[in-house]
């Protein structure tokens, strides 16, 4: 298997992965959106009854939403996760109690009118562990309205629940292959370049040539085929698949980073395969 890195960046990754099955790249797929772990608010905490202000002013412990509404959309903020630093609050040294590599407590108080917004929530202690998409709106308080709610995050993965879900957009596609077969003889060569997207294809000192296949890859090859006329039974140019070639891309909700995400995946599979073969290499013996 090799795997060739084309775009990185903190939310987005894309790479080529080359000799290899359809099946061996779904199950980094599926690994990717269920097994990859983040931090997540899971525990919501209201305050009742009138709230303060400094200067006496008193308001409703209230807003537009319930609370249970309120608590589905904190849910969904995404937390800042270090994968390596942050563990499941089953398997921490604190048996579950609550401790910071484990949990982390968030404060949000404000008061009407305005709109709440994700960057509103402050954590307690380390400030690093601020949210970093602030613009996300919670709700709306009127006059007189407001809200001291104490959030606790902890970790978890998708497959407990899609808040625990930092890879969003994850898929595959086979990679584009174009075969140029340039002893057939075309009357106008440029109507076959116009054929696929621009780039893809040109036409000098009297033969085809590929210049880029990258317009290719999230296009229908086989629309783009059945466009161009075959001469005597022969296509001058052929659009079709690798059968063992892969573009893959995948983004995170910017909780954890891209690259994070990808080294996780691959050490779960990497850790269960090795579990695998040690488990059937006993069969030898038996």
């Amino acid at each position: 298997m090799k795997l060739f890195v084309r775009e990185l960046t903190d939310n987005r990754c894309s790479f080529v992965v080359d000799d290899t099955r359809p099946d061996i790249v779904n199950l980094l797929r599926r690994t990717m959106v269920t097994e990859v772990p983040k931090m997540a608010i899971d525990e919501v905490e209201f305050h009742m009854g009138p709230i303060r202000d400094e200067d006496g002013n008193e308001y409703d412990s209230n807003s537009a939403l319930f609370d249970e509404m309120i608590s589905h959309r904190l849910g969904l903020v995404p937390i800042p996760t270090d994968i390596e630093h942050f563990t499941f609050r089953e398997k921490c040294e604190c048996n579950g109690a609550g401790c910071p590599h484990c949990t982390i407590i968030y404060v949000l108080n404000k008061k009407g009118p305005c709109t709440v917004y994700s960057g509103d929530l402050q954590p307690l202690g380390d400030m690093s562990l601020k949210v970093k998409e602030e613009l996300i709106p919670l709700v709306k308080l009127k006059e007189k309205q407001a809200l001291l709610i104490y959030a606790t995050a902890v970790m978890g993965n998708g497959k407990a629940h899609a808040k625990w879900q930092p890879v969003t957009v994850c898929g595959y596609m086979n990679y584009p292959k174009v075969k140029i077969n340039n002893d057939v003889q075309v009357d106008d060569p440029q109507k076959i370049v116009a054929i696929l997207p621009k780039g893809v294809l040109d036409h000098q000192k009297g033969a085809f040539v590929l210049k880029d296949i990258a317009p290719l890859e999230k296009k229908d090859a086989s629309f783009y085929d059945s466009q161009i006329p075959a001469i005597d039974g022969k296509k001058p140019v052929e659009i079709g698949y690798e059968e063992n070639k892969f573009v893959f891309s995948f983004e995170t909700d910017g909780s954890v980073k891209a690259k994070d995400a990808l080294k996780f995946a691959l050490n779960i599979l990497s850790e269960r395969f090795e579990e695998l073969r040690e488990q059937l290499s006993g069969i030898d013996e038996a």
